[in-house]
């Protein structure tokens, strides 16, 4: 559990669990080394009680947690705090780099259903479905980010750090698949590395398990349980993997045809949240001398358009360069394709890109010939995105930009780990497993059966700490936060200096670890495999953070 909280608790359930077991451990190696003469306070001669030895220590590790709590309440994790990973002076950083959705731009509650809406009547009408599944109707509690897909046995999961499904989390349409007809599914609960996607999330190369990052992929997940439901539900006949690539197709069409953006862009007040600091963000960058640029693959009239809404109409005089429909991650990785130029009604022209110019649009190209024109290397760069592979991985990987990752997740995950009962649960949690580790040496019948005991309550209460999206995804972000504005306040261009720290992102919890190029999640409650801790691991920002990590309090926009 990557928040401060949870690590707060787990040190004072490991202080608390030492501190009570102290005692127990000089007593149990006392035992192993002169036998059962004298471990416990029992008259000479006689058995001891291990049972009730057992349980007064179980009932004193579970007064000292109580008593613990409060203190670790008032160490909370502040929602709104920026993340970092690795040190680094923004002193040192001449050129920013922005993606456009849930970068810069943040859209409403409306927009997944809009997007689910449309995929769904695609389904219908193009692909001949049946009118009955228009009766469902988008659910935004029901999956997050992270999850796992495997297409020939359609169903939804969580799987860990090590490629073990989560018990509990498999749902299959809408309900539940049992742990036993899980594991003799999979014959266990360890999927493989060669059926696991690829580094994009991709289902290729014979992969059956797609995994979803995207916060567009939201509604796809919602709409393949959905259908997967309706035809379990009917009793109909199907092929799992037609289902998977229609509705794939579907959600891309929502898309490539346009929909969502005129839809967004007929009631733009409706679909994009407005933040008035953004401006400031870009404004005070521009003050203080520093160079821009917006890399996205949304299409030029749609950006345009978000861009005068929440920044304003001269927002092309504040970024030196800017690319759409750039169909990253290919922009990153394919030095095959030129940049073209856009004129202001949205005409391709044929002329050869001798510079990137101010005040331009450009479509398409490629980070290579992006290095060549405008000599922007290495880590005097930073660059912000929201979507961990194909934003930001290979920035740091190949090039050496500094990234930065925009988690819309964040606040609201660390609202929750914030949460007396979870601080409860967790600080527990780490006390009892303290009391099985020192306890397990006691190997008589008694004593076992106590200790099974213990093992079931752990196990109810246990979430897994290092998950697939938490180990596999946050080592690559050099800063993170739920919103960009927040960086704004705190800006101090040759001063502040973020520094990582051991609390919480010392340890390979959440989000993404590059080294292994994966990612997924996982949660403490809800349905299916929501998840506590997707956010934390790389730095974490949302518009707000931004405005904080750019410009401090004390140099205030």
């Amino acid at each position: 559990m990557a928040t401060a909280a949870a690590a707060v608790a787990r040190r004072a359930g490991a202080r608390a669990a030492a501190a009570l077991l102290s005692a127990c451990g000089t007593a149990a190696r006392g035992w192993r080394r002169a036998g059962p003469a004298r471990p416990l306070c029992t008259a000479p001669g006689t058995a001891p009680d291990m049972k009730g030895y057992l349980w007064e220590r179980y009932r004193e590790a579970k007064r000292s947690t109580e008593d613990l709590v409060p203190s670790i309440m008032n160490n909370l994790l502040n929602p709104d705090a920026i993340f970092s990973n690795n040190e680094m002076s923004l002193s040192d950083i001449e050129i920013y780099g922005f993606d456009y959705d849930y970068t810069l731009v943040f859209y409403s509650k409306h927009l997944h259903t809009l997007i689910f809406n449309a995929a769904r009547d695609l389904l219908i009408n193009e692909h001949r479905y049946p009118a009955e599944i228009r009766k469902y109707e988008y659910d935004p509690n029901f999956a997050i980010r992270g999850l796992h897909y495997d297409v020939q046995r359609a169903v939804l999961m969580k799987i860990d750090a090590f490629h073990y499904i989560q018990l509990g989390t498999v749902y299959r349409g809408l309900s539940v698949v049992p742990d036993e007809e899980v594991i003799e599914m999979y014959e266990g609960s360890h999927v493989p590395l060669e059926q696991m996607s690829d580094f994009y999330g991709k289902s290729s190369h014979g992969n059956t398990m797609k995994q979803f990052m995207d916060i567009f992929s939201l509604p796809e997940m919602s709409l393949l349980s959905c259908v997967n439901e309706y035809f379990l539900k009917n009793n109909i006949d199907y092929e799992p993997v037609h289902l998977y690539k229609d509705v794939k197709d579907s959600i891309r069409d929502v898309h490539i045809k346009g929909i969502m953006y005129r839809a967004i862009e007929a009631d733009i007040e409706k679909y994009i949240c407005y933040a008035e600091q953004t401006r400031a963000v870009l404004a005070k960058l521009a003050d203080h001398g520093k160079k821009m640029f917006l890399i996205t693959n949304s299409p030029s009239s749609f950006v345009d358009k978000g861009m005068r809404y929440i920044v304003g109409k001269d927002w092309r005089d504040l970024f030196d360069v800017v690319i759409v429909q750039a169909e990253k991650p290919n922009f990153f990785n394919d030095k095959r394709r030129p940049f073209r130029k856009v004129n202001e009604k949205g005409v391709l022209l044929w002329d050869k890109i001798h510079k990137l110019q101010k005040g331009q649009i450009y479509k398409q190209g490629n980070l290579y010939e992006f290095l060549k024109l405008t000599g922007w290397r290495g880590s005097k760069v930073l660059y912000f995105g929201d979507h961990i592979y194909s934003d930001l991985a290979d920035l740091t990987l190949k090039h050496g930009w500094r990234t930065g990752a925009i988690i819309p997740e964040l606040r609201s995950e660390l609202k929750i780990m914030n949460t007396e009962q979870y601080i409860q649960t967790m600080t527990w949690l780490q006390t009892l497993t303290g009391l099985l580790e020192q306890m397990q040496v006691h190997r008589d019948a008694e004593s076992q059966l106590v200790l099974q005991e213990w093992k079931k309550e752990r196990k109810e209460m246990r979430t897994k700490e290092d998950t697939y999206h938490q180990r596999r995804g946050i080592w690559g972000q050099e800063i993170c936060t739920n919103n960009l504005v927040k960086l704004t306040l705190y800006f101090l261009v040759c001063l502040t200096v973020y520094y990582p720290k051991p609390k919480p992102l010392s340890r390979p919890f959440l989000f993404l670890c590059v080294k292994d190029r994966k990612v997924s999640c996982s949660r403490l409650s809800g349905r299916p495999p929501r998840t506590c801790e997707l956010s934390i691991k790389c730095i974490c920002f949302s518009p707000v953070n931004l405005s904080r990590l750019l410009f401090p309090p004390s140099q205030g926009p």
